[in-house]
């Protein structure tokens, strides 16, 4: 079982990758929108300038006539002309103002072009206008497309410079430095445990809840994980997809097919501490280890009886059938 776990839990990771890897890239969509909104604000600043130049200009000229009234500023040193200064509070009102032009009907979000609002839109009315080539997959904006068509050319332009992995998102990127760095930012609330990945926080809440939203439709149990729910279905199946390249034997978890390959390799990576004696299962350790301990947990119920193994149990309590 623990095996079967750990492989559960190993696929788990795999489908949620894969679907945080398009809700992270809608997720960019947005911070791309801000970041282009932010330049585009710095765009119109600089073109607000080029009046303003030309302005200061003929304000000078008249200035000389006389037309303007000056006020000198004991601080700088300087006459300050009242009519810039006024003329220049009311550019700045009117530019806050026109920020908020573009309104979403809908939810009432602002925008700073008519554009950005566009954009947002698609979010309501479900418009996909960017399609992958490839699998015919369709986005709300192009940067989304650009960075889905890596999946199929195999481009990963990230690269950790600790250990050289590459990856197709700058987000992967940053989850997988967490691995380097030891940081784990998300934290629960009620038993204080830390993840460094959000998902797996959510994951793990459920063990408070008792939330277990994946039910096998064939006979109704229910599970905290999509990856256990599909290993479960296999029972009903029978699907046995993992197939050992040495002897042809199928399991239906790929963990139990890498403990079956140590047969074939020889390989025993659980050793006892006490006595030097090598596993290929973490399981049958664990069960050895009760040699030394004298631990005893399977108890007969009508004699009292105890044993350090299950299977000793079982035959034990054939006697009183």
């Amino acid at each position: 079982m623990r095996i079967e776990d750990a492989f559960s839990v190993k696929q788990e990771d795999t489908e949620e990758q894969i679907k945080k890897a398009f809700i992270k890239e809608e997720r960019e969509d947005v911070k791309t929108e801000e970041a282009f909104r932010v330049k585009h604000e710095d765009t119109e600043e600089q073109t607000d300038l080029m009046p303003l130049k030309e302005e200061s200009q003929e304000l000078i000229e008249m200035e000389v006539k006389g037309h303007y009234e000056k006020r000198h500023d004991f601080i700088t040193g300087h006459f300050i002309c009242s009519q810039t200064e006024k003329s220049s509070s009311q550019k700045r009102a009117q530019k806050t103002e026109a920020k908020s032009n573009f309104t979403c009907q809908q939810c009432g979000k602002n925008f700073i072009r008519n554009k950005n609002l566009r954009v947002h839109m698609r979010i309501h009315t479900g418009e996909r206008p960017f399609t992958c080539p490839h699998c015919g997959m369709s986005f709300v904006q192009k940067g989304t497309l650009k960075r889905h068509i890596r999946l199929h050319t195999g481009e990963k332009p990230f690269t950790c410079l600790p250990c050289g992995k590459r990856f197709i998102q700058k987000g992967s990127l940053n989850r997988h430095m967490r691995i380097h760095t030891g940081e784990k930012p998300f934290i629960c609330a009620q038993c204080g445990k830390c993840f460094d990945q959000h998902r797996n926080l959510i994951v793990h809440m459920r063990a408070h809840t008792g939330e277990k939203p994946f039910t096998c439709q064939q006979c109704g149990k229910s599970f905290t994980k999509k990856g256990n729910l599909e290993v479960h279905t296999r029972i009903h199946t029978g699907e046995k997809p993992f197939v050992c390249p040495q002897c042809g034997k199928s399991f239906d978890q790929q963990g139990n097919l890498a403990v079956h390959l140590r047969i074939h390799t020889g390989e025993k990576p659980f050793t006892c501490q006490q006595c030097g004696k090598s596993f290929t299962k973490k399981g049958s350790l664990e069960s050895h280890m009760r040699i030394h301990t004298g631990e005893k947990p399977y108890t007969c119920s009508q004699c009292g009886k105890s044993f350090a193994q299950k299977g000793s149990f079982n035959r034990h309590m054939r006697i009183h059938i």
